[in-house]
C-alpha cells in the first residue's frame, strides 16, 4: 500500500520541514476530460525564471492580497499564467498541503477542466504548456524516486518521467498525494 500523502518535498530526506512564515500559494491541478481519458494539464517553466527555471509545474503561484481563498489564487494564477479561463474549470477541492524547501505551502486545487478552452501562455513564464494522460501518474510503475546532493546532503525526491519530460520534486510529490488520494479512497 501506498504511504499517506506527503506534506513535504523534504519527507523522503528524512528532514522535519522547520516551523516557519510559510508563504502560501496555491496550484490548480487541471483535469481535462479528453476521449478517450483523462488528462493533467501541466507547464513548463522558462529557463529565465529566477526560481525553478526549466521545471515542470502545475499552473499557480503566491496568493496575493486581493484573493479570497486558495481557489482565487489557483484561477487567478492559471488565467494569468496560461490564459484557461476560469468558466471551464470544474473545482471539486483541495488536496493535502505541500510545503517546500523554499518556505512556500502550496495548496493544491482539483479542477475538472471542460474542452473548448483555448490556451495563452504568459511567455515571460512559461515555455510551454502540455498534457499528460492521467492514467501515468496512476500507475506506480512511473513513480520513481531519484536523489540530488544539495547543500552537501543527499535530498530525495519523487519523480514521475513522462517521455522527454521529467516531472520532479514538488510537482511529482503533489502527484504522488493525488495518486494516493484516487487510488485508496482516502485522506489523512
Amino acid at each position: 500500500m501506498d504511504p499517506p500523502p506527503l506534506g513535504s518535498d523534504l519527507s523522503l530526506s528524512g528532514i522535519a520541514s522547520a516551523p516557519q512564515d510559510w508563504r502560501p500559494a496555491s496550484v490548480l491541478v487541471p483535469l481535462v476530460k479528453r476521449a478517450p481519458g483523462v488528462t493533467v494539464l501541466l507547464t513548463q517553466r522558462t529557463d529565465d525564471m529566477p526560481s525553478h527555471a526549466g521545471q515542470i509545474s502545475f499552473p499557480g503561484g503566491r496568493r496575493q492580497e486581493g484573493d479570497a481563498d486558495a481557489v482565487a489564487t489557483a484561477l487567478r494564477e492559471t488565467e494569468e499564467e496560461v490564459g484557461l479561463a476560469r468558466r471551464f474549470v470544474d473545482v471539486v477541492g483541495a488536496i493535502d498541503p505541500y510545503r517546500t524547501g523554499t518556505g512556500y505551502e502550496i495548496t493544491p486545487i482539483v479542477g475538472i477542466v471542460r474542452p473548448g478552452f483555448t490556451l495563452h501562455a504568459d511567455p515571460r513564464e512559461v515555455a510551454d504548456v502540455f498534457e499528460v494522460p492521467l492514467d501515468h501518474f496512476l500507475d506506480e510503475v512511473n513513480h520513481q524516486i531519484g536523489s540530488r546532493l544539495y547543500q552537501g546532503r543527499e535530498r530525495r525526491f519523487y519523480a514521475m518521467p513522462y517521455g522527454e519530460r521529467y516531472i520532479w520534486g514538488a510537482t511529482a510529490g503533489m502527484l504522488k498525494n493525488l495518486h494516493f488520494i484516487l487510488t485508496s479512497g482516502g485522506r489523512t
